[in-house]
């Protein structure tokens, strides 16, 4: 497979790799033979080694097998990026059982559904949410809980001080004979065997979408989806030195990007991970600052946020070699920002939960273009077919139309949804629901999703234009835009903007703004001012959020005499 992109690689990137046939559980184990004494993971100061993390996963792993789990039970988790949270993933995928990971700020509707909808059986969480999951147990197939505190890996004197553990936050474990402690089902049990591990082709997660646009979707990965995921990655990064790198682990476990190439890319490679449990903007920087990470892959609210707080600013970066940007469109101000900052690149990429996550990063080192999401990985394919016929593809540059991905990280499909699955996979093609274009030189853009398409008055409106004019003005840190509905135009564009401290603007103002940039048809009719975007854990923008607000403020305008 000879494609345009590969000409612009990275010198000692590949076209195609030699996969390593390696599950997940059997990293871990290469992992501690490899890098026994490099240090796996730091939280708060606490090292956790290569060879101690592969002893605590055995040892997990036989207390799940103790309580009755067998290979394809489901284990969910719902957990901040924690010691235990790595344990509990690898120890169950090492009892065989296929890992749901959950969002822990999810209300109870949410989670029940999931629970339910995955079949899970034993749930780890946060000893807060024990009360909360006590009533889910009723109305789901969970049978055990096992129950983690933060401050279990805390050095003596940050257990004492840490503000996780004030007594709001800090639960007892309930005398409960179907709940356990985490730290004395590590006690209470040897190793497990290291025999009857799962293939490449079993299943390994069911990852739940974060339905920015309707209910989320369980997404199923198999082992192979996602060792080779992370080879693929790697790949895209020739300068780093295997058991030599350091990586914030700020991205959620619970979401794929975080899993990928924050977790399991530093099992396969002897990577240090340095968890962030609470991933703002202050706390990733201070960890950062210390630690001297040389990898940094991280949502775009934290570059965003980086580049506008002259504090952040200060903090060292030097150790860093680059830096990657995925889950939500970054502005390209920010990119030129940061960059002239620090002198560090961002590499934006793409991925989707469907595609393990990643397919798409711009070479680090290598020719970057600023603004679009780089070019296949090795061993990924794309085209571009129309919006409304798969069967017609585009190959003119520049033309839009959704984006398709081809390769060994495409998901088996979704979780108890075959009319969705199959409308997804196509002829062994991912339709992404992304409208991109390409360049003559294989780099791809996205234009946005084909679902957020604005029509006004017949024209196309792609809310990606728009915001763009928007991040450009000076007193703007944040924006969306979106189609309201509109009984002249059909739908108008509305802008939701944040402004930057002590620089007030008015509508009028912000709408003359877009006048001088953008065709008449693509200028906000309406402007609303708000603190802050409501995203997604991945820094994915609402937009039903943003709607529903809309509506309800139109329907009590209207109801006004």
């Amino acid at each position: 497979m000879e494609r345009i992109w590969h000409k612009y690689y990275t010198k000692g990137v590949p076209n195609a790799l030699s996969f390593r046939e390696v599950t997940l559980p059997e990293a871990i184990q290469q992992a501690a033979s490899k890098h026994a004494d490099r240090p796996a993971l730091i939280f708060q100061d606490t090292i956790v080694t290569f060879r101690e993390l592969e002893q605590m996963v055995a040892r997990f792993a036989s207390a799940l097998k103790a309580m009755g789990v067998r290979p394809g039970d489901r284990v969910s988790l719902i957990l901040p990026n924690l010691v235990q949270t790595a344990v509990g993933i690898y120890g169950a995928m090492r009892a065989g059982a296929v890992v749901v990971m959950h969002n822990p700020r999810l209300d109870d509707l949410q989670l029940e559904f999931q629970l339910r909808d995955a079949g899970s059986t034993v749930l780890i969480c946060l000893d807060v949410l024990i009360p909360r999951m006590l009533n889910l147990r009723a109305r789901t197939g969970v049978r055990k809980i096992v129950s983690c505190h933060i401050r279990d890996y805390l050095p003596f004197l940050k257990k004492q001080l840490f503000p996780f553990v004030k007594s709001q936050l800090h639960m007892k474990t309930p005398e409960d004979e179907n709940i356990a402690e985490f730290t004395e089902l590590l006690d209470a049990h040897q190793p497990v065997l290291r025999g009857g591990l799962p293939g490449l082709d079993d299943l390994a997660f069911i990852l739940y979408t974060s339905a920015t646009t309707g209910r989320a979707k369980g997404v199923e990965l198999t082992h192979r989806n996602l060792s080779f995921n992370v080879q693929q990655a790697r790949s895209w990064f020739p300068t780093f030195i295997d058991g030599m790198e350091t990586v914030v682990g700020c991205l959620p476990f619970f979401h794929s990007f975080g899993l990928t190439c924050a977790l399991n890319m530093g099992i396969f490679y002897g990577f240090t991970d340095i968890l962030v449990p609470l991933p703002e903007p202050k706390n990733i920087i201070e960890a950062a600052a210390k630690y001297k990470p040389t990898f940094m892959p991280a949502l775009p609210n934290l570059y965003i946020a980086i580049v506008n707080d002259p504090k952040l600013q200060k903090c060292d970066l030097s150790g860093l070699k680059g830096c990657f940007s995925g889950g939500a469109p970054l502005p390209l101000q920010t990119i030129r920002s940061f960059e002239k900052l620090y002198g560090v690149p961002i590499c934006e990429g793409y991925g989707l939960t469907e595609c393990s996550p990643v397919s798409h990063i711009n070479p680090l080192g290598g020719k970057t273009k600023v603004g679009t999401i780089g070019m296949p990985l090795p061993d990924t394919d794309a085209k571009i077919v129309d919006v409304s016929d798969f069967d017609k593809e585009i190959t003119e540059p520049g033309t839009p139309g959704e984006l398709c991905i081809r390769g060994p990280q495409i998901m088996r499909g979704y979780h108890n949804l075959p009319e969705q699955t199959a409308e997804a996979l196509k002829e062994g093609w991912l339709l992404t629901g992304d409208v991109v274009t390409m360049d003559p030189e294989g780099y791809f853009t996205v234009v946005d999703r084909k679902k957020d398409m604005i029509v006004s008055e017949g024209q196309k409106v792609y809310p990606r234009d728009v915001e763009e004019v928007l991040f450009s003005h000076p007193k703007i840190s944040d924006a969306c835009a979106l189609g309201v509905r509109d009984p002249e135009k059909g739908e108008a564009v509305k802008a939701f903007v944040v402004l930057k401290k002590g620089s007030p603007a008015t509508a009028t103002e912000i709408i003359e703004y877009c006048k001088q940039k953008l065709p008449p048809h693509h200028v906000p009719q309406h402007v609303d001012f708000i603190d802050d975007l409501p995203r997604s854990p991945v820094g994915k923008v609402l937009r039903k959020e943003l709607k529903r607000r809309h509506l309800v403020r139109s329907s009590a305008a209207a109801a006004k005499p």
